[in-house]
């Protein structure tokens, strides 16, 4: 019994992964990008010395947290001392299961705490943070709130599901994965981020008169552009597409609309790029996919390290620490895959923005605008650029405008 849950499982995953492989080769707009060098050409020594210096002084908490995230989900998944120290919470078995996902997660927050400051302390120094401590501790909390909240009821259905169906949980639980990545993509515009921002339409005037009449020309449908109020945490610039159907929405920080309004709209046409080809859509379609694959193996992972990690069964509430253990690594280790897609869905909604705008001027002083304002990595190695990078470097945004101007018979940049 024991052998046949397992391959099925197997199988499962080996289908699941297939299908995901599938999925992202189609929707992904596969095309080569230009090398991550060039930012000399693009930036000033000064603008150039400024993103080394303040890329130096990240580095090393970045990698600290990094390597927190490593020991803690190391120590759950290979030690008995999760196990163990869970083994000491009474109740009934629902109760100490999510009395031990709060647990874990508040140590977590206690030890990731100090770095935070540090990484905050840094950005205040260049000028990228506007935030109070009372407001950037709430800020945490609630993230800390969210997360336990969402994982709390993961692992809950996982472990209620193991209890009901010791060798054959991961069915329901992937289908379950699945759904919840679908729903909360949906919900997500409408109940996760009004916690952390306000947003009010964009106010009438010309900028909103031209924005509309873009998207109509562009030929996809939004009745609303959106206001956050970024300013009061950061003065980064951005802005966002989220949600799919009745929520999706486009999202533009307060602070960018202080910039030229030129550049705004190519932001936007970007973003259009993002809606006309729903990646938001395909994107949620991998994550619950993803989800599903996710389950299919954390099942076998979690029945094969489960003696390890000093667990029983699965079903039993000391099995959480194992399972936020995998959870984190899996998270961990598929986002160098996801940043990968990412960068040429991020370059596609570039040539979107180029060919609605046809500024190539106008989007290369952008790109130098955004790059040098949010202090980005003009020049990452390899590894931070395979481990971070969800969009194009600047200078690989700047040089995709240039060859984008010369394919069309205009002026380069």
């Amino acid at each position: 019994m024991e052998r046949s849950g397992t391959r099925g499982a197997a199988l499962a995953l080996l289908g699941l992964g297939v299908l995901l492989v599938g999925v992202v080769a189609l929707t992904t707009p596969w095309r080569a990008l230009p090398d991550t060098s060039g930012a000399e050409r693009e930036f000033t020594p000064e603008q150039i010395a400024r993103s080394q210096a303040f890329d130096a002084a990240t580095n090393l908490p970045s990698y600290l947290s990094l390597g927190l995230t490593l020991l803690v989900a190391g120590v759950l998944v290979l030690t008995p001392i999760g196990a163990r120290l869970l083994a000491h919470l009474k109740g009934p078995w629902w109760l100490r299961t999510l009395l031990g996902v709060l647990g874990v997660y508040a140590v977590s927050l206690i030890l990731r705490w100090p770095i935070g400051m540090w990484v905050e302390t840094v950005l205040r120094e260049y000028g990228l943070s506007t935030q109070h401590w009372p407001d950037w501790s709430a800020d945490r909390l609630k993230n800390f709130g969210l997360q336990v909240a969402i994982s709390a009821v993961t692992v809950l259905v996982v472990v209620a599901l193991a209890r009901r169906w010791p060798r054959r949980w991961w069915i329901p639980a992937s289908a379950g994965a699945f759904l919840l990545t679908l729903g909360l993509s949906f919900a997500y515009p409408v109940l996760v981020e009004p916690v952390f921002n306000d947003f009010t339409p964009l106010p009438s005037g010309q900028l909103r008169t031209d924005l509309l009449a873009m998207a109509e020309r562009d030929g996809v449908p939004v009745t609303d552009v959106l206001v956050a109020d970024a300013s009061r945490r950061t003065t980064a610039l951005n802005a966002y597409v989220s949600g799919f159907g009745a929520t999706r929405r486009i999202v533009v920080y307060d602070n960018l609309l202080q910039g030229p309004e030129k550049e705004t709209e190519l932001i936007v046409a970007h973003e259009l790029g993002h809606a006309k080809q729903n990646d938001v859509l395909h994107g949620t379609l991998v994550g619950a996919l993803g989800a599903a694959f996710g389950t299919c193996l954390l099942f076998l992972a979690a029945e094969k390290l489960r003696r390890r990690a000093g667990v029983p069964a699965l079903g039993d509430p000391r099995a959480v620490g194992l399972l936020v253990g995998l959870i984190s690594l899996g998270t961990l280790l598929s986002g160098p895959v996801q940043n990968l897609v990412s960068r040429h869905i991020e370059a596609r909604a570039d040539a979107h923005a180029l060919d609605l705008t046809r500024d190539p001027a106008a989007f290369t002083a952008m790109q130098t605008r955004l790059a040098t304002r949010n202090l980005s990595d003009l020049s990452p190695d390899v590894f931070e650029y395979v481990l971070y990078a969800s969009h194009p470097t600047a200078p690989q945004r700047i040089a995709m405008a240039r060859d984008w101007a010369r394919s069309n018979g205009l002026v380069e940049p």
